[in-house]
């Protein structure tokens, strides 16, 4: 467990120690406060029935975030430590595979959710200078949050996966990017065969990454669903430490 401790402040440092993470905070907030704000804009006056972040959610921004940050913030997990030459160095460390794909996997996505985290205050800070605003919706605010967390872990275990086949950090945000952008578009499929009823409909519901984030967004917890991201997550961290362990066969 220390080890897996280690390597994962190691890895935490990493993004808090550069540049680039901040920069990385800094533009997720600047899109999500411009993607709220044109929100706000646009139902201004307007009456809404519906919690304020299954509206965000409707918006563009949510998603464009989404996408595009896991690449970006795991383009550096091992693509950057084979540039710098330090991967054999931490590969040949008394430490197994698995637990640095865990410790890089782990850092990688509480950085994320630290960007986020910002994020959960609005509807307080809406609610403390609107006028007449309904109540925080804490269990849709909780599951927004539980959707976040688990779009992002299954993202960042591709990102991880992306990273760890490549030493160009470039490339390993473009493949992550592609693969996350292929699993988003086949949440469509759902709405282009919704007039014909049968298992693969169902299928297509089940894997409706757009479907799953509205439920959350209501504050509605679907065990399939956190089924379904959870095996996608394991499923690409067995790839990854596959491809750490390949070293050994070079």
């Amino acid at each position: 467990m220390r080890p897996f401790l280690t390597l994962t402040r190691r890895e935490l440092a990493g993004y808090f120690v550069s540049l680039t993470g901040y920069l990385t905070i800094a533009a997720i907030q600047f899109l999500v406060g411009l993607g709220m704000l044109l929100l706000l804009e646009a139902l201004n006056g307007q009456p809404f029935d519906m919690p304020l972040t299954e509206a965000f959610y409707n918006n563009l921004w949510f998603f464009l975030i989404l996408l595009l940050a896991p690449p970006v913030v795991t383009m550096r997990t091992f693509a950057h430590e084979k540039f710098s030459g330090t991967y054999e160095t931490l590969m040949t460390a008394p430490v197994s595979d698995t637990a640095v794909v865990m410790a890089k996997f782990t850092g990688a996505l509480l950085f994320f959710l630290s960007a986020w985290a910002p994020v959960m205050a609005y509807p307080l800070i809406l609610r403390h200078f609107a006028v007449d605003l309904a109540a925080v919706d804490w269990g849709a605010l909780g599951g927004t949050f539980i959707g976040i967390l688990l779009f992002g872990s299954l993202y960042t275990s591709i990102g991880c996966c992306m990273s760890s086949i490549t030493r160009s950090q470039i490339i390993a945000a473009m493949n992550a990017f592609v693969i996350g952008l292929g699993l988003f578009l086949a949440s469509y499929l759902s709405h282009v065969v919704a007039q014909q009823p049968g298992w693969e409909m169902d299928v297509f519901r089940h894997i409706s990454l757009i479907d799953h984030m509205r439920d959350f967004t209501r504050g509605i917890i679907d065990v399939r669903q956190v089924v379904f991201y959870l095996s996608l997550t394991v499923f690409f961290l067995f790839l990854t430490t596959k491809s750490v362990e390949s070293r050994r066969w070079r």
